[in-house]
């Protein structure tokens, strides 16, 4: 009896420790697994094919081009270039991706969230507030001003922001722990959603008139 428990014990460890595992990017089975749009090839790793590991080449390996400034003329007055798997094919399996992030004058990078990654933003040119807010209840604001050269995490999952505080351009740099972290931006998914939420939905749980809340799904 005790050596079957034991047993039953033992699998439910590993169950619990495989659903962990599951919840983030896969770790990789080998070196490298190029992405390509190839059904014909060998494997298929979390949505990619894995192109043939003979066929590689160094160009696999490098993506150029994030040196350059961006447009930032938009409401928002920032830019975010993200690089992922389907922009940088390399990166397949490897649970990472990049962001470079222009901001104009007073430009905002607005509250969102990456649903599947955690966020490392660098400073490069600037002045930035950067905070992010705490789950249900406590809904804590941690917030910073930050310099070049500064560094700052945003937990996995967490609604977070950067805005432009000084009067000259700048720029930051994140890393990202997965290579396809996703985004969703809370009022574009609020306010912008594709039917749009019920109106009345939306203005008991913001307390809003019916009409601003109107006005606002438009806008978005």
């Amino acid at each position: 009896m005790t050596k079957l428990f034991t047993c039953l014990l033992i699998v439910v460890l590993l169950a619990l420790a495989s659903s962990l595992a599951s919840a983030h990017d896969p770790s990789p089975l080998q070196d490298f697994c190029v992405a390509v749009n190839n059904p014909n090839s060998a494997a298929f790793v979390n949505g990619k094919f894995c192109k043939d590991p003979k066929l590689t080449t160094v160009d696999d390996f490098i993506f150029m081009g994030l040196d350059a400034p961006r447009n930032t003329l938009n409401q928002l007055g920032s830019n975010v270039t993200l690089v992922n798997v389907d922009m940088f094919p390399g990166l397949n399996t490897l649970g990472i991706a990049l962001a470079r992030v222009d901001y104009a004058p007073y430009g905002l990078n607005p509250p969102h969230i990456h649903p599947r990654a955690t966020e490392l933003l660098t400073v490069i040119e600037g002045t930035l507030l950067v905070g992010f807010v705490t789950s249900n209840p406590d809904n804590r604001l941690f917030t910073k001003v930050l310099n070049k050269g500064d560094i700052f995490v945003f937990p996995m999952g967490l609604i977070h922001f950067q805005f432009n505080i000084g009067e000259t351009n700048a720029v930051a740099f994140s890393s990202l722990d997965s290579q396809n972290p996703g985004l969703i931006t809370i009022a574009n998914a609020t306010f912008g959603s594709n039917p749009p939420i019920n109106p009345y939905v939306l203005a008991k749980a913001f307390q809003l008139d019916k009409s601003v809340i109107n006005y606002l799904q438009q806008k978005f």
